[in-house]
């Protein structure tokens, strides 16, 4: 049976002019009513007529990059790699390729306008979609997603995640290119205890992201393969991914364990906060407390003293992403590549000193640490 606009606006409990202002974009519409008529028209499965129904299976010269946060390095590296190869020529050989308008589409974090911007990139027919940056761990979600791409792969459209592990089934994505999130925080944590640190605080990010849980359990990994693990909980605090969230973090984690003598941050730009906190509180980095990040974002090598953070390959992978999506490069084996992330050691981290324990503290190791490990 044939689905009509006016079942779509039953479903969606709007009028039949409301759902074909979303459909045509020609008319102002609230975003929440505009969610409702794209869900319903999703999960009807309406097309406009019967000459649209004629060309689902075809696609546009549309590609949708999907980020988070465009005003974030993270995710506009990645996007500007990508666009320059869903851009640019294709490559002689053949294959798919020749110049597609790529369209950023900011999600905000928020998974139901992630699926909003699918919906829409679905009706547009796109060629390709890029999905960047880490995916929301949350079942229903997940189910959700996971029909969509399946839809989007039905409909010819060539499906990439960049930065994000694949979901459970797989099948609908041309590829998943999965930073080595774990391994790095592993190897920073590692550099830290090297130094002869075992107070370490972290700041992680949203409890959700699957970024901030692999992020986290290499930090853990690395701390009880040292013998220094215990405070995990209290020595971790959770908030977004942004400066004042490293800097109010971190003025806890001073609240609760004067005696840390390193912080660990999700991410450069939170570890900017972090350093900034450390400041106020009138220590010294890294002499009296070491700060690191992660990603390598262009600013870490220039702020004073320069990051110790994990280097993310962001534009290497986001072009990768950007020719997998285009069909210019075959995809690797089983669809799913780990790409590497690499330890850059800076300015920012040191050896502790017996002396940096934190107010309340007059020399020596804190009457916590007792695992026989302090060197100084």
């Amino acid at each position: 049976m044939t689905v009509t606009l006016a079942d779509v606006a039953a479903r969606a409990r709007v009028s039949p002019a409301t759902v074909s202002r979303v459909l045509n974009g020609n008319y102002p519409v609230a975003a929440s009513t505009r969610e409702r008529v794209l869900r319903a028209v999703d999960d009807l499965d309406y097309v406009l007529n019967g000459q649209a129904s004629a060309l689902a299976a075809a696609t546009s010269d549309l590609v949708g990059v999907l980020v988070n946060d465009i005003a974030d390095p993270f995710f506009g590296i990645m996007a500007g790699a990508a666009q320059t190869e869903i851009g640019g020529p294709g490559d002689g050989s053949g294959r798919a390729g020749g110049e597609k308008l790529a369209v950023v589409c900011n999600t905000g974090g928020s998974p139901a306008r992630e699926l909003t911007y699918l919906t829409l990139l679905q009706r547009q027919r796109a060629t390709a979609v890029v999905l960047t940056g880490g995916a929301v761990e949350d079942p229903e979600h997940q189910t959700a997603m996971a029909a969509k791409l399946a839809k989007l792969a039905e409909a010819g459209t060539r499906v990439v995640l960049c930065g994000r592990p694949p979901l459970p089934d797989g099948a609908s994505v041309v590829a998943a290119l999965a930073f080595d999130n774990q391994g790095g925080a592993r190897r920073l944590t590692e550099h830290l205890l090297s130094l002869g640190h075992r107070r370490i605080g972290y700041v992680a990010g949203p409890l959700e992201r699957t970024t901030t849980r692999h992020r986290l359990a290499g930090h853990r990994e690395a701390m009880r393969a040292a013998g220094a693990a215990g405070d995990e909980d209290r020595l971790t605090v959770h908030g977004s991914y942004d400066r004042g969230s490293g800097y109010d973090a971190t003025v806890e984690l001073l609240r609760r364990e004067p005696g840390i003598t390193a912080v660990v941050a999700a991410n450069d730009t939170v570890a900017l906060g972090a350093a900034a906190a450390v400041r106020d509180r009138g220590l010294r980095i890294p002499e009296d407390i070491s700060v690191a990040g992660f990603d390598d974002l262009p600013f870490s090598v220039d702020v004073v003293p320069a990051l110790t953070t994990v280097r993310l390959p962001l534009f290497e992978a986001g072009a990768r992403a950007g020719r997998l999506a285009m069909g210019k490069e075959d995809p690797p084996p089983g669809g799913i590549a780990l790409i590497p992330a690499e330890l850059m050691v800076r300015g920012s981290t040191g050896a502790p000193r017996g002396e940096s324990f934190g107010p309340g503290y007059t020399g020596g190791p804190p009457p916590s640490w007792n695992d026989g490990r302090n060197t100084t």
